[in-house]
């Protein structure tokens, strides 16, 4: 059975990559959220997809050129429902609490921090205990980072994800499995375990759901239940 991972957790409904966000994913009936990591520059794991912070919050600048302390005094949620950054260790004590849910970590490269982002997300994986492969992927555009997370955490799957533009790869890289788009899923045959992204339509989602997908990422997690349960 295809298993719903919330993108950036409820992208479509909420704040991506919030508390809120995935607090809100994690109580529905779905296999677990996907989250963007990225360092600060006092050497911290934080939960943002871009860069820099300046579509996500109140505030501008490079994440790697700012102090978790400044990144805490900024709003990344709404006016109405602010939201500080959290941190990697938080959503993971987050997605424990939720058992057999999972959380999809990915790391955004090419990062300021090159090797030290993906050795420090394997640290604080560790230290949480959840090294186990049970609640917990790695996934990256990354063929470096894949290969560094099955020598980090050798029973932690991973997922390599590919860009859109250019033909599957045939070499894993030592991935459990490939992480295309919904258009490259859908264009070409998949023969490994695949994560699908990201899949808001709901015929994309019919497809990946009749189609054997492992995992697919939605913005819309809800729709996607309700489809799932059709």
């Amino acid at each position: 059975m295809t298993g719903i991972i919330a993108h950036r957790g409820n992208n479509g409904d909420t704040c991506e990559n919030t508390r809120g966000a995935f607090a809100q994913s994690l109580a529905l009936d779905i296999a677990g959220v996907e989250c963007d990591v990225n360092m600060t520059k006092d050497g911290h794991v934080v939960i943002i997809h871009d860069l820099t912070v300046d579509r996500t919050s109140n505030g501008t600048g490079a994440v790697a050129e700012l102090e978790l302390t400044q990144l805490r005094e900024l709003n990344f949620g709404t006016e109405d429902s602010p939201e500080q950054i959290m941190l990697l260790d938080e959503l993971l004590e987050l997605v424990a609490a939720h058992p057999g849910k999972r959380v999809l970590i990915e790391t955004k490269h090419p990062s300021p921090f090159g090797a030290r982002l993906d050795e420090a997300v394997a640290d604080i994986v560790r230290a949480r205990g959840m090294d186990d492969g049970e609640q917990v992927a790695c996934i990256s555009f990354n063929p470096e980072a894949i290969e560094r997370f099955r020598t980090l955490l050798p029973q932690v799957p991973s997922f390599l994800l590919c860009d859109p533009a250019e033909a599957l790869p045939t070499d894993l890289r030592g991935a459990t499995g490939l992480g295309p788009s919904i258009t490259q899923a859908q264009r070409e045959s998949m023969r490994e375990p695949a994560y699908v992204w990201t899949v808001n339509q709901p015929r994309e989602m019919t497809w990946c759901l009749t189609h054997g997908v492992e995992l697919m990422a939605t913005d819309l997690p809800q729709l996607a239940v309700d489809l799932s349960h059709g």
